[in-house]
């Protein structure tokens, strides 16, 4: 956690910590993958790194006392599925925009309302140099929330870690590291129900997941396996 940046200026009050045991419970899955390689040095030929992680993510959430009280958009546990890479500095920003991309297929192939914001730097954590968020469109609030964000640290984290990598003039280097929301369940739930909730409250399945659904193409009281 102190390797990821996220214990600096204020930012164990966001998480729960275990004292007695000196463990804390992750608040995103990025903090369990990229100190997999601390105190590595790649080989510039195995960069790009990309990694898929699934992981339940704890919050303290705190100065938000009062906000979002209701409903399952802001808790203290929840699922979240998250992209990390380690990158050459010079594919760095390339790598930035693949995230990006990826995260707007997959909010396409829900066909969700949704914009991208590049977030100002006022409003980056420490790790951040670079970040956007993806806000989706919530019709009960009347306004888009945040669903996904991007970021890069360049080598905030990789400094912290000592993981390098071996460029071709044999020179080592820092790599740059990346991150992306995939899906936070909760919240995309959230997007899904209300944006394909029909007259008579039943919700209608999105096309993409309905091959997953074992037949079910409307979600109702009384919805059962067909």
């Amino acid at each position: 956690m102190q390797g990821m940046g996220y214990l600096e200026h204020g930012g164990e009050d966001e998480t729960y910590h275990f004292k007695d045991e000196k463990m804390f419970l992750v608040g995103t899955s990025e903090q369990s993958v990229g100190p997999m390689h601390m105190d590595e040095t790649l080989l510039e030929k195995d960069l790009p790194r990309r990694y898929v992680a699934f992981s339940n993510c704890f919050r303290r959430e705190a100065g938000s006392y009062g906000k979002d009280t209701k409903g399952i958009l802001r808790v203290h546990q929840f699922d979240k599925l998250e992209m990390v890479v380690l990158a050459a500095p010079d594919k760095s920003d390339e790598e930035h925009e693949f995230l990006l991309s990826l995260e707007e297929q997959l909010m396409q192939g829900l066909m969700l309302p949704y914009q991208v914001v590049k977030m100002c730097t006022a409003d980056l954590g420490d790790p951040a140099a670079r970040k956007y968020d993806i806000e989706t469109w919530i019709p009960s609030e009347g306004k888009y929330r945040e669903t996904h964000s991007c970021s890069t640290t360049t080598d905030f984290q990789s400094r912290r870690l000592n993981i390098r990598y071996k460029s071709a003039d044999g020179k080592p280097q820092f790599v740059h590291m990346l991150n992306g929301t995939v899906f936070a369940i909760g919240r995309t739930l959230i997007a899904i129900l209300e944006n394909y909730q029909q007259k008579d409250g039943t919700i209608e399945v999105p096309k993409v997941l309905q091959p997953y659904m074992n037949g079910v193409k409307v979600i109702s009281r009384n919805s059962s396996p067909s």
